[in-house]
């Protein structure tokens, strides 16, 4: 009776952590549905009406369509990814598989980046763009993405792939593999627990940022998600509330569907445990 009763205040604990997690975004929810006046008067979670109206007016609220935003962020997610995917499956078999000069330096180095904010990079990297012309265009966010520039990534392949047997190296090797079939034919197919990983961060945290994309896209045509989301509060006229909570749980249907879908490969990949 007493390691029922314990299990049971843990789980109670835990549901009511979770639901104190939740609050925000449920408040969120219901706030896109009430009035706009009555957002910050009721702070609870019950509904006397549906404002629905809310959804409609944020759609269309500002220069475009919401979806015109959301077809750009999903251009800009779509290129990430692909860049992710590409540079940084290949560095990371050249850190796990190949032997050259430096490569222990080199690696810590990378390792290295890992810890530098985005605030210090974030002056010589516009300087730098800005001469290339690149502002206000996705080159700025995508093109860094083929240049293996995401260490986290890079780092979380290099673990994967040497929890991969040699052996199979070694047996494409004797069949007359080179490094670039035996990557392509043997070490991607195995990896593809920490390639799902991959899509699935680089699809949030490219979703979800706000500072980069605020920078680099000044054309209100060019607007991702989160700066569309940013026009909804002005200084100088009345905020509709009601409308940008309305998209921001329209923004947040994508991050939710797609951690939904990929949750057991990022479990997976996280984990490292290699081909089995």
């Amino acid at each position: 009776m007493t390691s029922l009763l314990r299990k049971a205040l843990k789980h109670a604990a835990l549901i009511a952590l979770a639901l104190i997690m939740l609050y925000p975004v449920l408040w969120m929810v219901v706030s896109s549905l009430r009035p706009n006046n009555e957002i910050f008067r009721r702070p609870g979670l019950i509904l006397d009406s549906l404002q629905t109206q809310n959804y409609g007016d944020g759609w269309n609220a500002l220069a475009s369509p919401f979806g015109h935003y959301l077809a750009n962020s999903a251009i800009l997610v779509l290129a990430c990814i692909i860049g992710n995917l590409v540079s940084c499956s290949m560095a990371a078999y050249a850190f796990a598989r190949l032997e050259f000069t430096g490569k222990k330096l080199w690696f810590a180095i990378m390792l290295g980046t890992i810890m530098l904010p985005i605030h210090v990079i974030i002056v010589p990297q516009y300087i730098l763009f800005s001469q290339l012309d690149w502002v206000n265009t996705f080159l700025p966010l995508v093109v860094p993405k083929f240049l293996a520039t995401d260490a986290f990534f890079v780092f979380l392949m290099v673990q994967f792939i040497r929890g991969l047997p040699r052996e199979l190296d070694e047996a494409a090797r004797i069949d007359g593999c080179g490094h670039a079939r035996i990557f392509v034919r043997i070490i991607l197919p195995l990896m593809l627990p920490a390639l799902a990983t991959t899509v699935i961060f680089t699809f949030i945290w490219t979703w979800n940022d706000f500072f980069g994309q605020l920078i680099y896209l000044t054309d209100p045509e060019m607007y991702t998600v989160p700066v569309a989301l940013r026009s909804f509060v002005d200084a100088t006229v009345s905020t509709s509330w009601g409308s940008m909570f309305a998209m921001s749980v329209v923004s947040l249907l994508p991050v939710f569907l797609a951690f939904l879908v990929g949750q057991r490969y990022l479990i997976r990949g996280i984990a490292t445990t290699g081909g089995k």
